[in-house]
């Protein structure tokens, strides 16, 4: 048992030392292994999960469910705002102070940024982000590492460009943290409009962290190692027209990425729209549909060790 991360709430991009990532790797790799082998886990028997998805979510939510099941947990769910108690009023540090008594883990995403920390605050059982708003998304930016660590052989010293929409990406938010902690140059690749907000870039370039920011995308993708796409979110636009003038910013294809660095790993957290065209689907190095298998055994491991079960 891994005593560190028992009863850890899960919230951020920057809570872990480069020991507890190397923890959280080397345990989603055995896991991603028994999977493979065939192996019937009952690492969690005996616990009740609750995944609690107050926003729309395909790869998130089914990965934590499927992660719950094949540890052996048992999983009560809500994937649906309207179905809770929240469309009659009731406030969120209520609704979670009451599940909190059902189970053992609370895997939690929800619209307002910060939400995490609020139910975090409130409740006596580990609570993990699935994503607050335009705030942070922890355990996708763990499974990016866990895939980039797959695909080159090895995480650290390389170079990231993050394309796309930046301001409203809680996906690139956590991942930033990390690819710093980690010595990774990054390349912040957006139109104007959805530049990394400033007080992630400031604080970045604070801890020492090494960042261009840039429009010039085939410049970019030319001196990395990995692209890490994200789509332009309607969700997050205040008005259509805002919208509008965004969508379509960037779009990689065939043409971009022969111009790029040899070997380059393209990432994306998925859906995308039109900002990756499938003819890039057939591409060696696109990863992005392995990425979101490599979810499920995070997510394995995220659970085991806030469990301590693992």
């Amino acid at each position: 048992m891994n005593s560190e991360f028992l009863g850890l709430d899960i919230l951020n991009g920057y809570q872990f030392t480069n020991q507890q990532l190397d923890t959280i790797m080397n345990t989603a790799a055995q896991y991603e292994k028994r999977v493979k082998q065939g192996e019937v886990i009952r690492d969690l028997e005996g616990m009740v999960v609750a995944s609690l998805f107050f926003e729309p979510s395909t790869r998130t939510r089914l990965s934590f469910e499927s992660a719950i099941n094949r540890t052996g947990a048992k999983c009560i769910s809500m994937a649906d705002a309207k179905a809770s108690s929240q469309s009659k009023g009731e406030t969120l540090q209520d609704t979670i102070s009451t599940i909190d008594g059902y189970v053992d883990v609370i895997v939690m995403r929800h619209p307002e940024k910060g939400s995490a920390n609020v139910a975090a605050d409130i409740a006596v059982h580990p609570v993990i982000n699935g994503g607050d708003g335009a705030g942070q998304h922890p355990t996708q930016a763990l499974l990016d590492i866990y895939t980039m660590r797959k695909e080159k052989g090895h995480i650290g010293g390389q170079t990231i460009t993050f394309l796309g929409d930046l301001k409203y990406g809680r996906t690139v938010h956590s991942l930033g943290y990390f690819m710093q902690q980690l010595e990774n140059k990054m390349i912040f690749c957006s139109p104007e409009e959805l530049k990394m907000p400033d007080d992630i870039t400031n604080e970045l370039r604070a801890r020492g962290a090494d960042i261009t920011e840039t429009t010039d995308v085939a410049a970019a993708l030319a001196a990395s190692d990995f692209v890490y796409v994200t789509r332009v979110q309607r969700e997050r636009f205040p008005d259509q027209e805002s919208y509008d003038r965004c969508k379509g910013s960037y779009i990689v294809n065939k043409e971009l990425i022969g111009r790029a660095k040899k070997g380059i790993t393209i990432l994306h957290p998925l859906p995308r729209v039109d900002e990756i065209s499938t003819e890039i689907d057939s591409y060696e190095g696109a990863a992005y549909f392995r990425q979101a298998h490599n979810g499920m055994y995070l997510r394995m491991a995220l659970l085991g060790l806030v469990t301590g079960r693992v």
